[in-house]
């Protein structure tokens, strides 16, 4: 297990790039056409009303005032209030982050799923027929965007066959599953391809290696070479690649939750881009933000295991 100072390195990394992102929002929101106090005020509201309204969001301050108080609300959990949906934005975000969530989760699953098996199965054959033929038929769905392979799924699967569901969330895990199955199909297939072609070069570097050819000299059978050898090797950079294709997930579902009418938090952005939220777009890039933090801490310990070496670094 890595140790609690590696962890706390870790951790402590995360700070600084936090800080950063805090400093980009800050500074690309306010440079921002439209004014948020207008934003929020009514229809009819007067010149003193408007000025009340910016008042009271600070934006009448200086700069560093401002974000002083930005950093202080964002580390108490206060992120203001939607402008469009009349709320606060944590309860907002937390309302909608699980679906999401389960989205990217869902996706990775089928993807390791697909990738996998034929990744170990092109890298024992390489070369051969069936080698070009799980690569060529993986390239396919590397060359096309992942809009596009959702739009397909969605025309034949669901409006044509009527096999799922057009769009929504559902109620219940088993109903969540099924509802999900295109948008995380449609982004499976697209990470997958990466996956495999990533998997199958490692493994056939690794299956080359002398300390494999040592061990198959030994009489190991080839169970042990491949799981205590072979995989635990082939893994590690699958294990950053899977990583990074969590973190892209994460921050990249606004186009698949729009297309399959998904009530997450990658089409509650768009929703508060077209809405001129800055509250609201706020809250959710600092929560992104937040995630893929999370999920390359978490890639980094698994890598830990896989390669104790790398605790060291």
């Amino acid at each position: 297990m890595p140790s609690i100072s590696y962890l706390l390195a870790r951790l402590l990394q995360i700070i600084p790039t936090f800080l950063l992102v805090m400093v980009f929002i800050f500074l690309l929101v306010r440079m921002l056409p439209g004014d948020p106090a207008i934003a929020m005020a009514e229809a009819k509201a007067t010149d003193a009303q408007v000025e009340q309204i910016r008042h009271n969001l600070g934006l009448d301050r200086p700069l560093p005032v401002q974000f002083v108080i930005f950093v202080k609300n964002t580390v108490t959990g206060d992120l203001g209030r939607s402008i469009m949906l009349k709320a606060p934005v944590t309860e907002v975000i937390l309302d909608r982050l699980p679906t999401t969530i389960f989205l990217a989760l869902y996706s990775v699953v089928l993807a390791v799923f697909l990738a996998g098996p034929l990744a170990f199965l092109a890298a024992v054959r390489v070369n051969s027929a069936t080698d070009v033929v799980i690569r060529s038929v993986f390239q396919i769905g590397l060359s096309m965007p992942v809009f596009y392979i959702g739009l397909v799924l969605l025309t034949v699967l669901a409006a044509q066959l009527r096999w799922f569901p057009v769009g929504g969330y559902g109620t219940g895990f088993l109903d969540n599953l099924h509802h999900l199955i295109l948008p995380a199909l449609s982004v499976a297939l697209y990470t997958s391809a990466i996956i495999l072609r990533n998997l199958r070069a490692s493994l056939i570097e690794v299956l080359d290696a002398d300390y494999v050819q040592f061990a198959r000299s030994k009489g190991l059978s080839t169970r042990i070479i491949m799981t205590r050898h072979v995989l635990r090797n082939a893994l590690v950079s699958t294990v950053t690649l899977l990583g990074l294709s969590i973190g892209n997930l994460m921050s990249g579902t606004l186009v698949t939750e729009t297309v399959f009418a998904i009530p997450g938090v990658g089409r509650l952005m768009l929703e508060a881009i077209f809405a001129r939220d800055y509250p609201l777009i706020q809250g959710l890039t600092l929560t992104f933000a937040v995630l893929v933090s999370v999920v390359f801490l978490l890639t980094d310990i698994v890598q830990s295991l896989l390669d104790p070496r790398l605790r060291k670094a």
